[in-house]
């Protein structure tokens, strides 16, 4: 990673640049360097994949959050700031300890004796959460990507029993496996006996003389793995989607959790978004847009071809109907609208202006109306 440029540097911003700024700086980059305005230029293709590869990173908190921390090998997914070890370290920031939350016993009681939940009812799992970036087009129209997922599973070496392998948890001597003890207190109303769960087992009945030594008794394990997930055509910046059982084990027999999957958009060097609707800006010259002209313009679906009228203004707008993003879940597109830019030439020769000098002098209020009427708005103003 050492022949790797900084991020930041990459898209000529500082560290304290906003998200909005991010994104600016981000388009300018991608708008210089795209292989559309450099074909066969394999030097602006490989800067226009470092600015994608900045920006995928700078516009994530988590990552931006690692790299600033630790460059680019916080980024690397290879990387683990806790370090190699037991359940106890690393793993993205999460403490193997919090196993605890999953396997805690809730109590209740007072006067009169106590209650609690059954630690052996069936728990369903927690969700998982994770991300993706992809880019304007995947989601346009759909993809398939693979992303890592962390979460608890059940441990293969012991089949989530939490037993050595070749032996098996016995009942607990203490309660007889019945996960609760009865308790006698004698207080100033009398003798009150109360039930609490049984410290030698945790509440569970059984114990494990033998824990397995993968998951330390637990007979869960954490594990990151790589999933192929399918992402729907549609989907917007910052949506999520649900993967129903592909979250955390669940528990005694309990369902799984969910995972559920952030969607992150790279913007678009030439396309934004409203809704499932997309626009584009398109230069077209002084001379297109006077005497009208058959341009092409770029859609997601590819190149078409489009008729601009005689006498275009800049800023007009044209409607490509179904050009646009699919609906998410449903049926259709939007639509691609093209706002025209007309582009007013310069370094002139000197014949060049000649020969305007004399197009103007042959032009007369008729051919100008909006001039016309603005000026006659202002004498009655002013006369």
């Amino acid at each position: 990673m050492a022949d790797k440029r900084d991020y930041y540097e990459v898209l000529g911003v500082d560290k304290n640049i906003s998200d909005d700024d991010l994104k600016k700086a981000y388009r300018k980059k991608a708008k210089l360097y795209h292989p559309d305005l450099h074909p066969g230029d394999a030097e602006a293709e490989k800067k226009f994949k470092e600015v994608n590869e900045a920006y995928e990173v700078l516009s994530d908190k988590d990552k931006r959050s690692r790299y600033d921390q630790f460059g680019h090998a916080g980024v690397d997914p290879n990387f683990n700031p806790g370090g190699a070890g037991g359940f106890g370290g690393g793993f993205g920031g999460f403490d193997f300890g919090d196993l605890g939350d999953i396997f805690g016993s809730m109590f209740g009681g007072g006067f009169g004796g106590g209650s609690r939940s059954n630690p052996n009812a069936p728990r369903r799992g927690s969700d998982v959460e994770s991300s993706v970036t992809i880019s304007f087009e995947e989601a346009a129209k759909g993809c398939k990507k693979t992303i890592k997922v962390t979460r608890i599973e059940k441990c293969s070496e012991c089949e989530g029993s939490g037993a050595k392998k070749g032996t098996s948890a016995t009942t607990c001597s203490t309660c007889q496996g019945r996960g609760q003890v009865n308790v006698t207190q004698r207080t100033p109303f009398g003798v009150v006996q109360t039930s609490r769960a049984c410290d030698a087992c945790g509440g569970k009945g059984k114990v494990i003389p033998n824990p397995c030594g993968t998951c330390g008794g637990k007979g869960l394990v954490r594990r990151t793995s790589e999933k192929t997930v399918e992402i729907p055509a549609g989907i917007d910046d910052g949506q999520a989607f649900r993967l129903s059982g592909e979250g955390n084990c669940g528990l005694n027999g309990g369902p799984n959790g969910n995972l559920i999957v952030e969607v992150n958009i790279r913007p678009h060097p030439i396309f934004e978004r409203q809704g499932y609707d997309v626009y584009c800006e398109i230069p077209v010259t002084f001379v297109q847009a006077t005497l009208g002209a058959e341009i092409t313009v770029p859609t997601l679906d590819g190149k078409v071809k489009l008729n601009i009228h005689e006498g275009t203004q800049a800023g007009d707008m044209f409607k490509l109907r179904d050009k646009g993003i699919k609906r998410l879940n449903y049926s259709g597109k939007g639509d691609q609208y093209v706002k025209i830019l007309v582009e007013i030439p310069k370094d002139l020769s000197k014949e060049q202006k000649q020969i305007l000098k004399e197009f103007d002098a042959k032009t007369n209020d008729k051919n100008y109306k909006k001039n016309k009427s603005f000026f006659d708005k202002v004498k009655d103003l002013f006369d």
